[in-house]
């Protein structure tokens, strides 16, 4: 079992700077990935970005890449995203997961142990 609390969202300008955190408690082993969503009103859950844990390699969603970066800090079990540059269409609840085994990376459907989401508003 695997429990996810995200932080660092927020009111920001257009072009301006985020840095959410994800801090997992529970067993995150080297095979897993962990992934960052969003979801704003009245849209599906967005795939922004993933990483696995025991190398950190990394996949960014070709709709955020250059603005969005994922990184894991091992010591902390903590996921980031950075978010640089933001646009008003970047508002939404941010959300990560765990992405569970033999899923495809960026489905929605193939994670599980979702935080509650921190929302983040760029304003123009």
């Amino acid at each position: 079992q695997v429990q996810l609390v995200e932080s660092g969202g927020g009111l920001v300008q257009a072009g301006g700077s985020l840095r959410l955190s994800c801090a997992a408690s529970g067993r995150i082993i080297s095979t897993d990935y962990m992934g960052w969503f969003r979801q704003a009103p009245g849209k599906e859950r967005e795939f922004l970005a993933a990483i696995r844990w025991s190398d950190a390699n990394t996949y960014v969603a070709d709709a955020v890449k250059g603005r969005f970066t994922i990184a894991r800090d091992n010591a902390k079990n903590t996921v980031f995203l950075e978010m640089n540059n933001l646009k008003p269409e970047d508002t939404a609840v941010y959300s990560c997961a765990k992405k569970l085994p033999i899923r495809a990376l960026e489905s929605a459907a193939g994670y599980a142990y979702w935080g509650q989401g921190t929302q983040v508003t760029v304003s123009s």
